[in-house]
């Protein structure tokens, strides 16, 4: 039995990196540190430690023979989930890139809603180290930071020490839309947010009329959403009197049509805020099940975020298109390969096609997969890399325990292989 202290999460996004971790064996416990978020993470017991095909067990040679014959004489398999570390998702594109597949992460719809709003106009984003350093009042749009991240607050608004704000418990705490499920963003000294709540289809007029608020646009009604026209002047007031404002959503959280226009709209309110003889930053919450990591290699690697086809010997990409779902569901793909190394609960959609499962141990399917070869958790099981939500940290994850279990990015360089033997031989 060990006890490790520092160590990093890859599960909730926001780079918590304090850990203290009791290994026992292959059984985690967290000591110190803990959250909603992480520790049942850390603590998922290992149930499944070899390959199974047709439901038996199996090899990984077997396994991973099988995964390249399934994938052979594909047209377009696509590829799901994509929750791996850095060395996983560069193994994922070449083989990717090998058989002709789409590349679709398992958040991609949710932060679409970002992507839109980014290429269409951009946008003024900040570092979770410039909230800790710098923001001295947060907006929470359309979203529950707590629930989202619950040590969120504990380490970048309520932090005891910062390098420009002379005390941190005067920060100010704003929710829009959505009311916080807890109370992580009362302060140290008691001093509670301000909560303004709508429903969502109300969110774009509200952040409409904020923004124009903003500019000094006059506005006749009296309230939108439910919420009073003197509150949000009030929120436009303290947003031009801050030093350093900071915005933030979670573009997973406006489940709505075209919610990428309400992005675009805070972003834009970001920018114009800027020109008030103040600063103000966005800041998208994100990172989880390896979102910010796949996006980032894809990026680098292709040009493209995730959603993204092979099919014609170079990378293609549309938010739209290459919606796995999508694909799926039109008959249109002919094989899935699902790739997820963090969350147990995350199992691929029921489909009919020839399938593979690269994932967690202790996924149970609706439907047997053809292949599942169980792998290693990053951070837990070998060491690895994976991207915080402000993109800018690629986080180093430890290995805490010898489980046995591969690596996603040796299971699926092993396919890669295997696969271009087999076309190399026909």
């Amino acid at each position: 039995m060990t006890v490790i202290s520092e160590v990093p999460s890859p599960f909730c996004g926001i780079g918590t990196d304090d850990l203290t971790i009791k290994v026992d064996g292959v059984t985690l416990a967290v000591l110190e540190n803990g959250c909603a978020v992480n520790t049942p993470a850390f603590e998922l017991p290992i149930t499944d430690t070899s390959a199974r095909v047709d439901g038996k067990e199996v090899s990984l040679d077997v396994a991973v023979a099988k995964a390249a014959a399934l994938l052979k004489n594909t047209s377009l398999p696509v590829f799901g989930g994509c929750a791996t570390d850095v060395n996983g998702m560069r193994a994922l594109l070449a083989l990717a890139d090998r058989s002709g597949a789409v590349v679709d992460n398992i958040n991609f719809t949710g932060a679409r809603n970002n992507f839109l709003a980014l290429q269409d106009s951009g946008w003024i984003n900040t570092t979770l180290a410039e909230v800790k350093n710098r923001c001295d009042l947060l907006l929470v749009v359309g979203t529950d930071v707590e629930a989202f991240a619950p040590r969120f607050f504990e380490r970048y608004l309520w932090n005891p020490e910062s390098m420009f704000v002379a005390d941190t418990s005067q920060r100010q705490v704003i929710y829009l839309g959505k009311a916080p499920s807890g109370s992580a963003s009362t302060s140290p000294n008691g001093q509670t947010a301000l909560v303004h709540t709508c429903s969502n289809e109300d969110l774009p007029a509200v952040v409409s009329v904020l923004r124009a608020l903003l500019k000094g646009q006059p506005i006749r009604a009296q309230s939108v959403g439910g919420i009073a026209i003197a509150d949000l002047q009030s929120i436009a007031d303290k947003l031009k009197a801050a030093k350093y404002s900071v915005v933030t959503w979670a573009a997973g959280a406006l489940a709505y049509a075209h919610a990428e226009l309400t992005v675009q709209m805070v972003c834009e309110m970001v920018k114009e805020i800027n020109n008030m003889n103040t600063r103000s930053a966005g800041l998208p919450l994100a990172g989880k099940e390896g979102d910010q990591t796949a996006n980032q290699v894809c990026g680098w690697t292709t040009g493209y975020p995730a959603r993204t086809r092979f099919s014609r010997g170079y990378p293609e990409y549309d938010p739209f298109l290459n919606d796995s779902n999508v694909l799926l569901q039109s008959g249109e793909a002919d094989a899935l390969l699902w790739v997820h190394a963090f969350n147990a609960k995350s199992v691929p959609p029921v489909t009919n096609l020839p399938s593979i499962v690269v994932g967690r141990s202790g996924m149970v399917f609706t439907k047997e997969p053809d292949v599942f070869i169980p792998v290693g958790t990053p951070g837990i099981d070998h060491a690895g890399h994976a991207y915080r939500m402000d993109n800018v940290v690629a986080i180093r994850l430890k290995k805490l325990r010898d489980s046995g279990l591969p690596s996603t990015a040796d299971v699926l360089n092993a396919i890669e292989q295997a696969l271009g033997e087999a076309q190399h031989a026909n």
